[in-house]
Order: C-alpha cells, then structure tokens, then sequence
C-alpha cells in the first residue's frame, strides 16, 4: 500500500507562541523514526491524553509531538522480519506522546519493539476499546494475582470507578471471578456500574473514615484516585490482600502509617503500565483476548469521536463529565 505524501495528525506544540495543539498535515518523514508504519484505524482518549492535549499536565517530555498513547491498525511498511503489510497490530504507551509521535493521526511509524500483533479473540476496535485502561487494569490484577490474591479474600474495591480504569476493572476483574465492589461519587451511575458487573455500588464516603486501621471490608482493591481514599482502602484490605495503585486522579499524595502493612501483612503494588516489559506485555494482552476479555466492551464504549472533536473531549475529561472509555475512530474505512 502506497502511503500518501501528507496525511493528517493532531500535533502539540509548546513553543514561543505558547501551548496550543490542533490538526495539521504531516509527512512521514516529520514522524519519529521506527521499523513498523501502519495505517492507524483507531485510537483512544485516556486522562492522560487528555493533559497532554490541553497542557494541564506534563506528559510530553519533547515537542512537537503527534498525541495519543494508544495506536492500532495496520502494517504498510516494515524493516522488521516480524512484521509484513497487511498484519493488524497495537501499542499502548511505550513513549507514544510523551518522547515519540503518539496515534493521532493517519499514519503511525512505531518502534518495533513495541508493537503488539493483534492477539486472536480481538479486533483492532475491541483491542483500542480495551487500550492502556485496560491494560493498566489487567496489569493491575496480573500484579495482584502474582502475589497471591484470590476471589477467597474478599472483594475487590475499584475506586473511580466511572472512569475508563475503572470501569474496564470491574468488567475484567468479574470475569476473572472475582466480586467487585465500585466505589464512584456518582450514584446517577449506578445503573452503568452493575451493568458492568460490579456487586456492589458503593459511595466515596465508605473510604472516607482516616483511621490508621480500620475493619477488614475489601479483599483488596484498584485505585485510581490516590491521597485518602488510597490511605483508607489500605486500611480497610483484609490480611494478605493486595491493593494496586494506578492513578492519582484526587492526589498523588499518601498520607498513610505502615499499620496496614505489618498487622494484616497488606501490599500495595505499583502499576506502571507505560513502562512494562514485553514479555509482560505479551501475558496480559494474551489474557485480555481469552479468559479475562469483557463481555461488555461495547457498553463501556460509551463515546466515538474524531481527530477533528478531541480538544471537546479533553475538556470534558478533564472536568470530570467522561464515562467509560471514548474510542477515536481516524480511518472512517475500518
């Protein structure tokens, strides 16, 4: 396939005239260098992309840089014997809109290093539904089962729970066999949550109480919030369970003694997902297309978008209005 001399990409620029980011034409040549360019037929819009669009977090590291850390579709071109014309194929994060052209565009030239074949039981759609949200929740619960966490423990809390994390961990962590427990500050939601699996809908005031240690009610749990609601999740896991944290979206503060930790034997876990190994990688999105896929992806798809409408959509995400996960459909082919 013939790639065409310009194509369209949504660049962010933080020069002389300040931070800005729109949709500009681009040629192959003015992306990252890489061994792998696809013809990108989806992408998705995580909180952090959502900073790195509007400049209200510092995410990229150089500029100008094309956003979106999540990229899927497929080959053109390739230097790498493992990868042909025509092969369907994803990265999440690995530097995509941070130190490398990120999936906002047309045309994606990757580091093959990265690049993921799109696993059987996924389509490019699904695999970018799914995205980094939902291989930080799969990663999380990876890390947790590593360390011993069974269903036998108790539940699991997933705080921010509307969000794209959140709501990808309840639907993951049910199919894994697990109850979950949804801890949102938006009860209108409810419906949404349990629809996605969770047993239990919870308000944020069940993680308000700030006592060092508190009664065992979680078997363990995903945060995405951070500061006193991780303090206090952590305060209420029961011995030996496992609570990963992934997100700081109240505070990247803790404010916590180690009570938790030397009287109940409790682990908190960190997930990084931009930042895992391949060979991590490869296990959690093999499980993401097998045992651990959701039933609902289509549900927690609650939002379609375009390069063109993404800086409404940052906005929105950054004020709190998002629900689920938002897809951004660039080949209108696919």
């Amino acid at each position: 396939m013939s790639i065409p001399t310009r194509f369209r990409a949504f660049r962010i620029h933080n020069d002389a005239t300040g931070y800005h980011a729109g949709i500009e034409t681009l040629a192959l040549d003015d992306l990252s260098p890489g061994d792998v360019v696809i013809k990108t037929a989806y992408s998705s819009v995580n909180y952090k992309d959502a900073l790195a669009g509007t400049g209200k977090g510092k995410i990229l590291r150089q500029f100008p840089l094309v956003g979106g850390i999540d990229v899927a579709g497929h080959v053109v071109a390739s230097t790498d014997p493992r990868f042909k014309e025509g092969d369907p194929v994803l990265v999440t994060g690995c530097g995509l809109s941070e130190t490398r052209d990120g999936g906002y565009a047309d045309y994606a030239r990757l580091d093959a290093r990265w690049v993921i074949p799109l696993p059987a039981g996924l389509t490019l759609r699904e695999a970018m539904i799914l995205g980094t949200a939902g291989f930080t929740a799969a990663l999380g619960l990876l890390r947790m089962i590593e360390n011993r966490q069974t269903p036998a423990l108790g539940p699991l809390a997933v705080t921010g729970a509307t969000g794209g994390v959140g709501s990808l961990a309840i639907a993951i962590f049910r199919k894994a066999g697990f109850e979950v427990h949804a801890i949102s500050g938006k009860a209108d939601q409810a419906d949404y949550l349990r629809a996605l699996g969770a047993h239990a809908v919870l308000g944020r005031e069940a993680l308000a109480p700030n006592r060092p240690l508190d009664s065992a009610r979680f078997g363990g749990g995903l945060d995405n919030v951070g500061g006193a609601m991780l303090a206090s999740l952590l305060a209420q896991t029961a011995p030996y369970g496992n609570v990963a944290s992934c997100g700081l979206a109240a505070s990247p503060e803790l404010h916590a003694t180690v009570m938790p930790f030397i009287i109940r034997g409790v682990s908190l876990l960190g997930v990084a997902s931009a930042g895992t190994a391949r060979e991590i990688r490869d296990e959690v999105w093999r499980r993401l297309a097998h045992d651990w896929k959701p039933d609902n992806l289509d549900a927690i798809c609650t939002h379609e978008t375009t390069l063109d409408t993404l800086p409404e959509v940052f906005t929105r995400m950054l004020a709190g209005g998002s629900l689920g996960r938002t897809l951004v459909r660039i080949d209108s082919g696919h």
